[in-house]
């Protein structure tokens, strides 16, 4: 605030500035313009320094203009009827044909009925609460941003940082609530979910703040978003510090409610902001900027200038180009007729002025000291926000943010793939948090005052290695055990932070359980439980594409597969020994192979299958058969799906009950199979593995898990937890401690679930025939081996290349004559045809005959039995 002289010496200046205004030709018009501000603060000053000074520049550059604005003053005394009085009092006495102002959003609302009424333009700078716009008057020209424009902006802080929670701190009044649903839906979008809400009041006591703020404490919440003026955010900040709110591990994010008027906030109130976030107005750098901001500080240096004043100084040169375009004709207000019993605000008539200076308004557009001056839909439209961390007593800029690019260091960066950006320090300059931390809050902690999870456990009466609820006689107190109570106790204990919690079983008050696994889920949802632990499921429909397909692949698979091992015959002759035994060999390998897998499928479709009797539940379900399943276990509903009867579904509570009903079978009231879970399955087994075996999965699930409500922060440090424990060795103690089959003998069900491997048939594969493929692969060596060496001991080393694309002289082949009359085969240039001749005493003579006369006989001789003579005689056609 300034002193009383210096507001005297304000008064006289602005009386200077308005008499300077006024032309000296008797060519120029005065148009009234009105001005509603709170006269006596610190931002009216402000705001009508900048308004005196725009009409001052403006004219001394634009002459020529035939108009000249005079501002009337009217005091609103910082109060909704205040500013509405005012602006009744500016349209009836002075018949203004604009009116600039007022400060806040709720002295707007009543101001824009007035200007509706009247037709006459209401030009704010300050008052950005989103109710506003919803009055949709044409009237009311926004020279400002409307608050709804930065919630992406917060967004993106929120997403970028990974929060889940947040609390909402705003003054009670249009202001603070307009911006609410916007954020809120905004917020959604990320699925962050809003756990408190803080409403303050603007006449609120110290008292009542620090009240407040200390229950805050208690919430694990420790994201908050605070959006109020700046004078209440002071005093809020001041006593934030002093209850310890600031502390490490706390975030603080300030909208441009607050950081628009940071200069009006006082060094206390400064300072206790140290660490927080904030979304502020850029204000791009320009030479006429620079050039005010110089002539500002020069005459008056007790001020800081802030983007509310170079509004009003925009808006001021607005009102002044739309007058002049509109011109000066017919600036009168209707008649009206005093005598009837009317009130004031029907006295007014309107003006006839109004609608054409409101359709010069749209259209007006110049760059000013604030930016691009341009209505949109009544109001500015950002482009860009400013990213601010408050460091001692004052503001540094970390980043920006843009609806093309999001969150950016610099404006003028190239964009980047989101994806590529890994951290936040890629999208913002270092921060200092809250208790000068350098490290990123994770926004969410259990408060040391703050209360005790409560975890609710189901109340077993059977399978006890998974959850057992026992009374300790000693202390008269219910201690939980069990598999799934140490697991979560190894998951708390690898938490990043301290948990307190207390265990409570669901049961009636007989020690009987309460309901099934569902009604127990259900608590959570109710906010009975913070939280469930047992052998709770989870529940989904999960296809894995790497081991599955479309039934056309899977077809084509088997068929391919089965009719690829057929033998099948050359079409070329072999006449080297060394490829005749290549061949043998893989003709010897391709028969056994089609033999071996013939005998597999011969044994698939005629063995008789003894054990075990019931292998699908498609049989059980053909025949009508009664099944078991475990009690308060979802397979009872998911066994009803798949067409089981209520009458053919038998529960039971432990292993030891399935094991009766087993015995007994379906004739005698007992069951012909049984449906579990696994960890159920190897506790059964591994008391029962002589007796039954596992011989279907016909429910896909993703196993036990911890029941949590929805969005709740402790998700993600427990799912991450759960990871720990479940890669180091506790996990794999945990199992060995309680899956200890009681029966030593007994394999475990999931790595071993034959219970007799020594009796079980071995199925074929490729390691079934591996000394097979070592042969032929020998096979392969030695032929090539023989041929390399007789190849290079014939031949010298220096003709290699010529003597291997030298026919073969030696080769028998060349003395056979190819006959005449078959052209089609022909051999270096002999004719051959060929005639086998067999004899009945076994003996077979072939003969080689060229056209040169020369005859070649060769003969093979055969085992001692066998005397085999073969002979390949040409005939001459």
């Amino acid at each position: 605030m300034i002193d009383r002289n210096k507001r005297l010496l304000f008064f006289f200046y602005v009386l200077f500035l308005v008499e300077l205004s006024k032309g000296q030709s008797s060519r120029i018009t005065e148009v009234n313009m009105g001005v509603v501000t709170d006269v006596g603060t610190m931002h009216s000053d402000i705001e009508m320094f900048c308004i005196n000074l725009a009409l001052a520049d403006f004219y001394s550059s634009r002459p020529q203009f035939q108009t000249r604005l005079v501002p009337d003053i009217a005091d609103s005394r910082n109060d909704v009827v205040g500013a509405a009085a005012a602006a009744l009092k500016l349209i009836k006495n002075k018949h203004v044909v604009a009116i600039l102002g007022p400060w806040t959003s709720m002295q707007a609302h009543f101001m824009i009925d007035i200007g509706q009424k009247s037709r006459v333009p209401i030009v704010s700078y300050s008052a950005t609460s989103p109710f506003l716009t919803s009055l949709r008057s044409p009237y009311f020209f926004r020279a400002t941003y409307e608050d709804s424009f930065q919630v992406k902006a917060i967004k993106s802080i929120i997403k970028l940082f990974g929060w889940r929670e947040v609390v909402l701190v705003y003054i009670d009044n249009s202001f603070g609530e307009g911006i609410m649903p916007h954020l809120t839906d905004a917020l959604q979008e990320i699925n962050v979910r809003i756990s408190y809400r803080y409403v303050i009041s603007l006449n609120a006591t110290d008292y009542e703040i620090s009240l407040e703020l200390s229950k805050m404490m208690t919430m694990p919440t420790r994201v908050f978003i605070v959006h109020m003026p700046s004078s209440l955010a002071s005093r809020v900040f001041t006593k934030i510090k002093k209850i310890g709110l600031m502390k490490p591990g706390y975030v603080w994010i300030l909208t441009s409610g607050v950081t628009d008027e940071l200069s009006l906030v006082d060094e206390a109130g400064i300072e206790a902001m140290e660490g927080v976030l904030g979304v502020k107005t850029y204000i791009r750098k320009s030479n006429d900027l620079e050039k005010f901001r110089a002539c500002w500080r020069k005459k008056f240096p007790g001020m800081d200038l802030n983007v509310y004043g170079l509004w009003a100084y925009d808006a001021t040169i607005a009102l002044a180009i739309a007058i002049e375009e509109a011109g000066t004709d017919n600036m009168t207000f209707s008649n009206v007729d005093f005598g009837k019993n009317v009130s004031e605000l029907e006295a007014l008539g309107f003006s006839q002025y109004g609608p054409r200076l409101r359709k010069t308004l749209t259209t007006v557009r110049f760059k000013g000291l604030a930016g691009d001056f341009r209505f949109v839909e009544g109001q500015l439209q950002p482009w860009v926000f400013e990213i601010v961390n408050v460091i001692g007593t004052r503001e540094r800029s970390i980043g920006f943010w843009t609806e093309e690019n999001g969150l950016v260091k610099k404006l003028d960066q190239e964009p980047q793939n989101t994806g590529a950006l890994s951290t936040w320090q890629d999208h913002l300059k270092q921060i200092i948090w809250p208790g000068e931390a350098n490290y990123v809050p994770k926004g969410w902690e259990i408060p040391t005052n703050g209360k005790r999870l409560r975890i609710g456990v189901p109340k077993r009466t059977g399978y006890t290695d998974l959850v057992e609820v026992t009374m300790d006689p000693t202390t008269n107190s219910q201690e939980v055990k069990g598999f799934c109570i140490a697991f979560f106790e190894a998951v708390i204990q690898k938490m990043p932070y301290d948990i307190s919690y207390d265990f409570f079983p669901f049961e009636t008050s007989d020690g009987k359980p309460a309901g099934n696994h569902n009604d127990l889920i259900y608590q959570v949802y109710l906010g009975n439980y913070d939280a469930v632990v047992g052998d709770t499921t989870i529940l989904a429909n999960r296809i894995n594409p790497d081991f599955r397909g479309p039934a056309k692949y899977q077809v084509s698979t088997i068929f391919w597969f089965a009719f690829s091992t057929m033998v099948f015959a050359p079409r070329e002759r072999v006449f080297s020994f060394g490829a005749r035994l290549l061949v043998i060999t893989w003709y010897f390998i391709v028969l056994v192979l089609t033999q071996s897998y013939t005998a597999s499928l011969a044994s698939l479709l005629t063995s008789r299958q003894l054990d075990p009797t019931v292998t699908s539940m498609r049989s059980l379900l053909e025949k009508g058969e009664n099944v078991g399943y475990p009690r308060t276990s979802f397979i009872f509903g998911k066994l009803k799906e798949s067409g089981f009867t209520s009458s053919s579904l038998i529960p039971f509570d432990s292993a030891e009950d399935c094991d009766k009903l087993l015995r007994k079978g379906p004739k005698k009231g007992g069951i012909s199979a049984a449906f579990m879970e696994v960890p159920y399955l190897r506790l059964f087994l591994g008391q029962y593995c002589k007796d039954y075996q596992m011989v279907e999965e016909p429910f896909s699930v993703d196993g036990f898990g911890f029941v949590f409500p929805i969005g709740s922060p402790l998700v993600a440090d427990v799912s991450r937890a759960i990871l720990k424990v479940a890669e180091s060795s506790k996990a794999k103690d945990l199992d060995l401690k309680y899956f200890k089959n009681k029966d030593e003998t007994c394999p475990d069900p999931v790595t071993t679930p034959d219970p007799n491997p020594s009796t079980s048939s071995r199925q074929l594969g490729v390691d079934s025939f591996w000394l097979l493929f070592v042969v032929a692969f020998i096979m392969c060596l030695f032929t090539l081996g023989k041929f390399t060496f007789l190849f290079f001991k014939k031949n010298q080393v220096a003709d290699l290349w010529k003597e291997f694309h030298r026919p073969d002289g030696d080769s028998y082949i060349n003395n056979v004559e190819k006959c005449s009359c078959s052209p089609t085969q022909q051999t270096s240039g002999n004719n051959i045809q060929e005639t086998n001749q067999e004899d009945s005493g076994n003996n077979i003579q072939v003969t080689n005959q060229e056209d040169s006369g020369n005859n070649i006989q060769e003969t093979n001789q055969a085992d001692t039995e066998n005397n085999i003579q073969e002979t390949n005689q040409v005939n001459h056609c």
